[in-house]
């Protein structure tokens, strides 16, 4: 068999024309503001491209640039005053921040109401807890992949491979609330392949360069890969040797086009709902 690919591109976009017409028929313009500090050059293209979404989607957008020498005190403080801005609903500091700047302590300073990012204390532990709050953006978007794809949810067995708190603990968080059955493995699991031969729904968000063998997918899995790795060659890959695993999964994201383009539209998704609950409507 050979996989269907789930197209990120085409699940975004079709995401950020329904916020656009949402941003429509308001009487407002959902206000966001971005952070960067410094001039790391992927932190570039990629406040770039979240400032060209926002605005096409018809959000009052704008980007906040620091020199890379600014002091963890003086982004604090920007940090309160946009905490307070009425015009503003959304907050995004750009990681990763210079080694001056303690990105947990910055992150925490966020109003959570603002946190779009969904990395705030706060709304983590009400992801946690089941309770509502703003969610990660990734693993929001794997969400909207697995239903496009139109995966069973309801008592999968879903295997994350990964736990970092940007991606893999919160992913395993949406997964459960989902009802599926979830594992969650690292690099310090015994057997991986055997764990990942059992999944259902296989999410690999590791950060290492095919690390997941294609004959580890299960026949007929739905596989979300949330790598993205440059090879010495000049190549994009992901977490999941794809030319394997195309073969075995019945559903699969490719990298570049898959979850990537999902993280910028569940940002604006994330936006409008800050803005939404701001305003009580």
């Amino acid at each position: 068999m050979t996989a269907t690919l789930i197209d990120g591109k085409a699940v975004a976009a079709g995401l950020r024309r329904e916020i656009a017409a949402r941003v429509a028929g308001l009487s407002f313009r959902p206000g966001l503001r971005v952070v960067r500090v410094g001039d790391d050059p992927a932190s570039g293209v990629y406040v770039r491209n979240k400032d060209k979404a926002a605005q096409e989607v018809g959000f009052d957008s704008a980007t906040i640039h620091l020199p890379a020498g600014t002091e963890q005190a003086e982004l604090l403080a920007l940090v309160a005053r946009l905490n307070a801005d009425p015009a503003v609903d959304g907050i995004l500091v750009q990681l990763p921040l210079p080694p001056q700047i303690r990105a947990d302590v910055v992150i925490s300073a966020v109003a959570p109401e603002k946190d779009v990012d969904g990395f705030h204390p706060l709304n983590a532990g009400r992801l946690a807890s089941g309770q509502p709050g703003l969610v990660p953006c990734t693993p929001k978007g794997v969400m909207h992949l697995l239903r496009a794809a139109g995966a069973s949810l309801p008592g999968a067995r879903a295997l994350v491979v990964g736990r970092s708190g940007i991606v893999g603990r919160p992913m395993a968080q949406l997964l459960l609330g989902a009802d599926c059955t979830v594992t969650i493995a690292h690099s310090r699991t015994r057997d991986l392949a055997a764990e990942c031969r059992r999944a259902e729904i296989l999410v690999a968000a590791v950060g290492r360069p095919e690390m997941v063998q294609g004959d580890w997918v299960a026949e007929g899995a739905t596989v979300i890969d949330v790598g993205i790795n440059r090879l010495p060659d000049g190549r994009l890959v992901g977490d999941v040797a794809f030319a394997g695993a195309v073969e075995r999964a019945e559903a699969i994201t490719p990298v570049p086009g898959g979850v990537g383009p999902m993280t910028i539209a569940c940002l604006l998704e994330n936006t409008l709902e800050a803005a939404l609950i701001r305003r009580n409507i």
